[in-house]
Parts: C-alpha cells; structure tokens; sequence
C-alpha cells in the first residue's frame, strides 16, 4: 500500500471502503524500511504489540473515536507507558508506568502509537543534531538539518510513516521542523494541551506540539487533546473552536521591511513575499509593525531565568552525569550555574516591560505572519557553528510563548530554488481555531 495516503480523511476513508488495519500498520513498517534513517525513531514498538492493540480497538466508529486507527509517533520527551523515555540521553532513560496525558487521550480517540521519535537532547535546540543517536535526515534534502528540537517526529510526518506526530515546543520546536521539512506545525496556546509526563524544558513555557499533513489534521488532534488537567498545574481552560470559516477580511501584523532578516537567504525572502501576496488575495490587509521589541524579548528567552529553568529540570541528573550530555547542550544548561536569583528576577522584569509594551501593538491586528525559519542551514554549517546558526534559526519563533500567542507553521509551497516554504500564523492565547482557518486557506 505504498501508495495510501495517511492524512486522517484519507486513512479513514480507506477504513471505510474495507481496507484492514493490519494492512495500514504493514504500510508503517514498510515506509520506516523505505526511509532507510536510524535516527528517526529511538524506540520503536514491537509490530505484534501494535497489531494487538489494534485489533483490541472496538469497531470502526470515527465519531466515538476521531482518531481511529491512525498511526501516529511521539517525541521521546514525552511518556508512554511501555516504552523507555530518553530525552535523547540514554542515562537518563526511565521507564513510565503510564502515559502522559495528552497521550492518554490520544490512545482514547483511537491512535496508536508507533514509537518515541529523536530530538535535539533534553528539548534544548532548534536544528535537531544535538543528539547521541543518529541525526535524522531532512525529509526533503539530506544536506540540510531536520530542524529541532522535534526532529524525528517531524521526519517521520514529513515521510508519511505516520499520520501525525508529538512534538514539544518552548522556543520553536514544533515549528522550526515543520517548516524545514514542508508539513503542517501547531503550536497551541501554552498549557492548552497538558504537560503532564513531558520531560520539562521550561516549565513555564513549554507546550505539546502537533506535526500534521494537514491543518485539518492538526488541529482535529489538538481538539482530542485539549483539556485543562489537575495533574499539570500550568494547564489551562482554552475553549476549542470549531475550525469554522474565517472572516473574509483580517488584518495580519508583518514585520515591517527593515526588521526582517533573512541572513543572505534570497530566495527565503522571495518565497516570503509570494506567501504575503497570498494572504492579499485571501483578502487579508497586511500591516507592517516594527519588529524591534518583538527580537528584544526573543532574546530573554536565553537569558537569566529561562536557562535557569532548564537548569532546574535536569539538575539532579547533570550533577551526577555531566559527561552523559551532548557537549552543546551540556554548554547551554551549565550556563544557568553561575545565575543567580537577582538575575532571573532581572529577566522577569524585563519580559513584563516587554509584554506592557508590545500588548497594544499585538491588539492592533487579529494576527501576525512571518517566516517559519529564516534560512534553511545543512547540517554541515550547523556542525561547525552550533549556537550561531541555532539563534538565527529561532528569529521568528524564539519570543512567541514569552508573550503568551499560539502559533500554527504552514507550507505555502516551494522557493525559487526548490526547498519548501514555510509561515507561521501568530495570534494571542486563545485563538488557535482563528490561526488554523487562515493557515487552512494558505
């Protein structure tokens, strides 16, 4: 069945018409055999196992459960029950005695888990090569890096092994590799999706991420799993809209010509400007707004408090197992050892300048557009600049949860030299039925 098509519409449209679900699970192995990339997958499910728990699911019924029958993988920072959780750093493997919740409910609705996919180690990366296993390959060009920190899940999307995959995102990690490798990238508002059983980053930003084929797809999988959750205490109520149709006119907030960067990347510009001209036909009347204030609170994110919380995560562990992180991540996180209280406070404050001043400008519009990315980088120029290539690739994407908006990242076709395009939809907590109507329609 190579040639099935694995969007949700699709795959369940073939249930309907009698395909078996041992035949689409055949299709998941063969597709990863096809792949021929080792570091895809840190863990795999046993085939008999998945075949059992297919075959426990109750009777084809995509209203009882949406997700029936869909494969789908998670990002090894995030448990599930019987499988090892890693984050990318073999000694600190455990094993849950159950799922997280987003999980959880995800198996409810009928998915099945394929596997726990590679990242960058511990989340803390946006170019998906800081990790012990194999670096995944780029779905589209293997030169170029796979994008982090969610770099498997969003190869495993990007090759139609699975329907849709976890991913987690504190500074772009559900976006970045989404754009790099040409699917569909949703990142909620923080704390609608339960961080309960996600290894943590920065618990105060962190968000579980959606890799799709399809906006549809997306955002049908953030609607199974948004759900405030007591065993989370930064899980919020976020009330989820249907993805109904837009309204016919928006205005879209662009950085103004000045502020955008692109890095010598012409044909990322290009491609930027044809996706604007998009929206204009869409009907969108696009506004430039300076973008200054926006880099400026980006910038925090690695700074003072923030590193401190990743810090804070894995301390313990770092202690006693220094010499068991990649030496980038390794660099970054032992930074936060020489901050002290008074600087996370310092970063605190500055981030509330920043929110107090960009709130009127964010009001201002229903909703921003910018580069997904603003470069595509190979794996080689990562390798030899690690954190300088890292920041660039973080542009657009590193200021979003400190400022409280969700964000959807989506294709919008091809560059003049061939490599994909990508923008993400911005918008203030809340409205993420409003960014994937518009995403939907680019």
């Amino acid at each position: 069945m190579s040639d099935l098509r694995f969007d949700i519409s699709s795959l369940h449209a073939a249930y309907r018409a009698g395909i078996g679900i041992d035949e689409v699970i055949e299709t998941v192995y063969a597709r990863l055999r096809a792949a021929d990339d080792p570091g895809i997958f840190i863990h795999l499910a046993d085939k008999a196992a998945l075949l059992a728990a297919a075959a426990a699911l109750c009777s084809f019924d995509p209203v009882a459960q949406p997700l029936w029958g869909v494969p789908f993988a998670v990002k090894d920072n995030i448990d599930v029950a019987g499988m090892p959780t890693t984050a990318a750093c073999a000694e600190y493997t455990y094993w849950p005695d159950r799922d997280a919740t987003v999980v959880a409910r995800l198996r409810a609705a009928g998915a099945l888990v394929v596997g726990k996919t590679n990242l960058d180690q511990f989340a803390t990366g946006l170019v998906g090569v800081r990790t012990p296993w194999p670096i995944p390959r780029n779905a589209i060009d293997a030169e170029l890096v796979p994008g982090g920190s969610s770099s498997g899940s969003a190869v495993a999307t990007a090759r139609g092994i699975v329907s849709f995959a976890l991913g987690t995102d504190t500074a772009g990690s559900g976006r970045i590799p989404a754009g790099l490798n040409n699917i569909v990238g949703l990142k909620p508002t923080v704390g609608a999706l339960s961080a309960a059983g996600v290894v943590p980053a920065c618990r105060t930003l962190d968000c579980v991420s959606v890799f799709a084929l399809t906006v549809d797809d997306a955002y049908r999988v953030f609607s199974v799993a948004a759900a405030r959750d007591a065993a989370d205490p930064y899980s919020r109520d976020i009330a989820v809209q249907p993805l109904a149709v837009r309204p016919p006119v928006l205005s879209v907030g662009i950085p103004a010509k000045a502020d955008l960067k692109f890095f010598g990347d012409a044909a990322m510009q290009a491609g930027f400007e044809a996706s604007l001209a998009t929206l204009s036909r869409l009907g969108c009347r696009l506004v430039e707004i300076p973008f200054g204030d926006f880099y400026a609170t980006a910038n925090l994110l690695y700074e003072g408090a923030w590193v401190a919380e990743r810090y804070a995560a894995i301390r313990d562990f770092m202690e006693a197992n220094e010499a068991a992180l990649h030496p980038v991540t390794r660099k970054i996180i032992g930074g936060a050892r020489k901050l002290t209280a008074a600087d996370a406070f310092r970063g605190l404050y500055a981030l509330q300048a920043h929110r107090a001043k960009l709130a009127p400008v964010i009001a201002s519009v229903d909703l921003f557009c910018v580069p997904t990315a603003p470069t595509h980088y190979t794996t080689a120029a990562v390798l030899a600049d690690p954190i300088e290539t890292n920041t660039r690739l973080g542009t657009y994407t590193n200021f979003v949860n400190l400022l409280d908006m969700c964000g959807i990242a989506v294709p919008t076709g091809t560059r003049d030299d061939g490599l994909p395009m990508s923008v993400t939809l911005l918008a203030p907590a809340g409205r993420d039925a409003l960014t994937a109507a518009l995403a939907r329609d680019l």
